[in-house]
């Protein structure tokens, strides 16, 4: 009864507004939608199309997202089309003649956009790893050189950052759970640290103490001896020992100082992803006994950071920018290849052995980690955490990508979807306030797909299939 009292009223109502109208001689304004869309859909498709080329000699195009589908034509190197959407590893594409249809992320190329795209390029690449939210694009700084020596040590903030440190185990089931299988794949240069078999290693001190004690009797016998075996005890390398302590010492540090300058976002649920996702990933590397540790910090701009001894957090932006599980892992693995070899550390020690103290601070040497902590904490105190903006080699950088590959084929997951991330970045613009900070430490994004094209995913092509 209530249902039809409703309705007879408002056929009274209608029926009384058209009599108004008909005696004042108006129309009746239509009623306003309720959910007014903000642009028509075929306004919203062209303003979020991305031109591009085909980068293969020939590249099938599918009726569907599947090899298995029917071609509905076949287009040429450097043949134009229009990106209007993705699904999984494929691009759906508009094609010139008015046909429609699907291509590999890998078999075009996305043009570089003039100007920043914002939420045109979103509507194109809804990231599901945010659950379709979008990341604001004005007044984007993003963390510069400045932000990062001058951050405080967050204690608080890299507390929580460990609480979503999750185990090896916890990893393993999730990764059941959702089908990714663990596969052997050979990496000829990914790093091996070397093994300690248990017996006592000398520590760089000791080392340079013996050469000490060899120094002082050669000089009390006089020549050049004792200089000589001076200056060989200043290039005495570190223990492999000493060299993890070093690490361990100075990831958390770096990290706490990075959340000194963006915190953690408040999203549990993603938090915990990227430890899951990350801890699977980094268990398939040469080091995965590392306490590895990952995060999202709230910062729109799209970068990552991948802190000696396993911390790795990325920024907000770049999570959002993200469509699936594979996308999360790809950049994961690029960051992960830093940690597993060193790279920063390196950077690091470079700094230390250029340093004005440097013969100061080889004196002090002695052994153990009370020793790491001290250098950590020396090398904090004068420069924070602003060796996350150094740029690495470019072969650093590109190797990085080919081991996210590799990463990503023995956790399961397809290598292309580094590609798929390399690309959407690309469609962002050459401007985009997002990338600036990425820009200035990294190689420009066509070099770094250019190099992939010319690999050809070499030994991994079995693993390109996979969804």
């Amino acid at each position: 009864m209530r249902i039809v009292h409703f309705s007879s009223a408002l056929l009274l109502v209608l029926l009384l507004g058209a009599g108004t109208a008909a005696a004042t001689g108006k129309k009746p304004k239509p009623a306003e939608p309720i959910n007014k869309p903000v642009e028509s859909s075929a306004k919203q498709t062209e303003s979020s199309a991305q031109p591009a080329v085909i980068r293969k000699p020939s590249v099938d195009v599918h009726s569907g997202p599947d090899f298995a589908t029917p071609t509905v034509t076949t287009l040429k190197r450097d043949a134009a089309i229009t990106v209007t959407g993705q699904q999984d590893l494929w691009f759906r594409v508009a094609l010139p003649d008015g046909k429609a249809g699907f291509v590999r992320v890998n078999e075009v190329r996305l043009a570089y956009a003039s100007k920043e795209t914002g939420g045109g390029m979103k509507a194109l690449f809804t990231g599901k790893a945010s659950k379709g939210r979008v990341s604001e694009t004005a007044g984007v700084r993003g963390l510069d050189e400045s932000d990062l020596k001058a951050a405080t040590f967050d204690a608080t903030q890299l507390a929580k950052l460990e609480s979503y440190r999750v185990t090896p185990d916890a990893a393993a089931q999730a990764a059941r759970s959702k089908g990714w299988s663990p596969t052997q794949v050979a990496y000829a240069t990914e790093f091996k640290p070397k093994q300690i078999d248990g017996k006592a290693q000398s520590t760089q001190g000791e080392k340079r103490g013996m050469f000490g004690a060899a120094r002082g009797l050669l000089s009390s016998m006089g020549g050049v001896g004792g200089t000589l075996l001076g200056a060989a005890a200043k290039a005495i390398p570190k223990s492999e020992q000493e060299i993890t302590e070093e690490e361990l010492a100075l990831g958390p540090g770096i990290a706490g100082r990075i959340l000194g300058a963006a915190p953690l976002w408040k999203d549990d649920a993603a938090q915990r992803r990227v430890n899951l996702i990350g801890r699977w990933e980094a268990s398939q590397t040469s080091r995965p006994t590392l306490p590895w540790t990952f995060g999202i910090i709230d910062s729109s701009e799209i970068n990552a950071f991948a802190a000696p001894g396993g911390y790795i957090l990325v920024t907000r932006g770049l999570y959002q920018l993200l469509s699936d599980d594979a996308e999360v892992a790809a950049v994961l693995g690029h960051e992960i290849c830093h940690v597993v070899q060193r790279d920063h550390y390196e950077v690091i020690h470079k700094q230390e052995m250029l340093g004005a103290g440097k013969d100061i601070a080889m004196s002090q040497v002695g052994g153990g980690g009370s020793l790491a902590s001290s250098m950590a904490r020396n090398y904090l105190e004068k420069n924070g955490a602003l060796v996350m903006m150094a740029s690495l080699d470019k072969s650093a950088e590109y190797r990085s990508d080919e081991a996210s590959a590799i990463y990503l084929a023995r956790a399961g997951f397809n290598p292309l979807a580094l590609y798929a991330v390399l690309q959407k970045m690309t469609a962002l613009g050459a401007q985009s306030a997002q990338l600036t900070q990425l820009f200035k430490t990294h190689p420009a994004l066509d070099d770094r797909m250019d190099r992939i094209d010319r690999s050809g995913y070499k030994g991994l092509e079995q693993y390109t299939s996979r969804n």
